[in-house]
């Protein structure tokens, strides 16, 4: 897999590839975003090198409500544990500080399609917006088809999004949200 030269990892990357083998779904879109979330993890180790995070361990943090520190099971937790004991080897500038105001953050980029943006997941756009680099780091999505919808807005604000199961997540979002599925 081709990574670009900056990224983040939305939690329900590492989560998909825990379930790679216990499909909660009989689909071949889930199947082939989940060995796409395996072939992410596993080029992350390998190169050791592009992934972004920030200084305060907020995105650890939310990792480690949904994930195992000792590794096991799965590739999920495997990547989580070599994350966890490397986090202070990645290069200072892919340790962005952000700064929290309320729930959400200063550098939580202004869109009013954004508003609605999941608070939880506020942590990974301000980090992406917040990273020194002029081409921001891609943000990583796997299941997730709310970001779908705000994908428009994030392109806008110049936030790339790849989507590891394009067509699952967006056929998620058609059948959650139908009047929005032109968007």
């Amino acid at each position: 897999m081709e990574l670009p030269q900056k990224f983040i990892l939305d939690t329900n990357v590492p989560l998909t590839a825990n379930n790679a083998l216990n499909c909660p779904e009989d689909s071949k879109d889930w199947h082939e975003c989940a060995l796409n979330c395996i072939e992410l993890l596993e080029s992350i180790v390998r190169t050791k090198d592009g992934l972004v995070l920030d200084k305060d361990g907020e995105i650890i943090k939310e990792y480690s409500h949904k994930l195992n520190y000792k590794g096991q099971p799965g590739l999920g937790n495997i990547f989580f544990k070599w994350l966890h004991d490397n986090r202070y080897g990645f290069p200072e500038q892919d340790r962005v500080h952000i700064t929290p105001v309320g729930d959400t953050y200063e550098e939580f980029p202004e869109h009013p399609d954004l508003a609605n943006f999941d608070i939880s997941d506020r942590k990974f756009i301000a980090v992406a917006n917040a990273h020194p680099n002029k081409k921001k780091p891609t943000i990583y999505e796997a299941t997730d088809s709310k970001w779908w919808g705000w994908r428009k807005a994030l392109e806008y604000v110049k936030i790339p999004v790849c989507f590891l199961g394009e067509e699952y997540v967006r056929r998620i979002f058609e059948q959650k949200f139908p009047k929005h599925a032109d968007d």
